[in-house]
């Protein structure tokens, strides 16, 4: 055989080893990132239970008490907020991150409030509805917690292929991205002060 030939031959046998690698790196990246992008769609449908219980649990709480307007302005206001922020699931920021969670403890800070604030009307409280939609709001916060720990998940895998070597020099070539995980905001490892003033 000729010099020329096998060294033809080693040629197209690494280029193919390449090509091959090339693919199958590009394909399992697409596949983790859509795995993260799916369930980030979940973590965000949970927060849309959420969103659609309050309106529920507003008009139920107005029409049982009429109690301060204050709060229920409050969570009417931080659920417009909440709704008023979408993330790009395809390229997540802790930016982004860090926007969506401030808005969304806002309005968790503002349900406790309300939540609180019913405690003084017993009629409220013995409420089959009123009842039915506390219990809804704690399953939803549930819910809420399952889903983010589950795109935390979703993204390791997708980081640990796109960081490791020699993968990531594929992904600098193939513009894959590191992607970020849900945080709790500030403050959330301290115990919430709650207070019941029965004045």
């Amino acid at each position: 055989m000729k010099k020329g030939l096998i060294a033809l031959i080693v040629l197209g046998v690494i280029a193919v080893a390449l090509y091959g690698w090339g693919v199958s790196f590009n394909n399992t990246a697409i596949e983790l990132k859509e795995a993260s992008t799916k369930t980030w769609a979940n973590v965000e449908s949970a927060y849309q239970r959420r969103n659609d219980l309050i309106g529920n649990l507003v008009k139920t709480v107005q029409g049982a008490a009429d109690f301060e307007r204050g709060t229920l302005k409050d969570v009417i206001e931080a659920r417009s907020k909440a709704t008023s922020i979408s993330i790009d699931p395809s390229n997540i920021s802790p930016e982004q991150l860090a926007e969506f969670n401030k808005v969304q403890g806002g309005l968790s800070g503002a349900l406790k409030s309300l939540l609180v604030t019913v405690e003084r009307y017993p009629d409220l409280k013995a409420n089959k509805n009123f009842l039915e939609l506390q219990s809804q709001l704690e399953g939803t916060e549930n819910r809420i917690n399952v889903a983010r720990d589950r795109f935390n998940a979703s993204v390791e895998p997708y980081n640990l292929h796109i960081k490791t070597f020699p993968n990531y020099i594929l992904a600098g070539l193939f513009n894959f991205k590191e992607l970020s995980y849900f945080q709790s905001e500030a403050g959330a490892e301290k115990a919430p002060d709650t207070s019941f003033d029965f004045k």
